[in-house]
């Protein structure tokens, strides 16, 4: 998968200042929307708040995966946010979270949904990679990052 194709560096904030699930949850609507004809932000708050409902996405370790289904949208959209300091989000460990990669899937999406967040979960339970998004400095190096990352390759024997 090519995470270019969810995400653009206008959808990406570095050191984002927000301190509350609440606040994320509104910045990454914003994100989602921007861009993206037919899109507005007040709906994909409701869709992400609406799964959030269902139980937290927030990963542990710092990283949350928000997402929802929204029947606007004709393809998948990402956002990425990564916060100054980390924000309480109901996260499994209790740890504060501090990135966060919001996704807005078409309600038509099921196996396509999974697979994005597979990826996505692959992606940020690397540590290494995770460290090297907390120490970027800015929206363009946060999106190389995201741009580059490859998935583990197994050498079977």
């Amino acid at each position: 998968m090519d995470i270019t194709e969810l995400i653009t560096q206008e959808r990406i904030v570095c050191d984002g200042e927000v301190a509350s699930k609440k606040r994320v949850m509104e910045a990454l609507s914003e994100l989602l929307a921007k861009g993206e004809a037919g899109l507005t932000a007040r709906p994909i708050f409701d869709s992400l708040i609406g799964r959030e409902r269902l139980g937290s996405t927030g990963l542990g370790h710092g990283v949350a995966l928000p997402h929802g289904r929204f029947s606007q949208s004709q393809r998948a959209v990402g956002a990425f946010l990564k916060l100054k300091k980390g924000v309480d989000f109901d996260a499994i460990d209790r740890q504060p979270v501090d990135l966060i990669f919001g996704l807005l899937v078409p309600d038509h999406y099921t196996d396509e949904h999974l697979k994005i967040l597979a990826h996505l979960a692959e992606m940020f339970s690397n540590k290494a990679f995770c460290q090297h998004l907390r120490e970027s400095e800015s929206d363009r190096a946060l999106f190389e990052l995201l741009a580059n990352w490859k998935p583990a390759v197994i050498d079977l024997p």
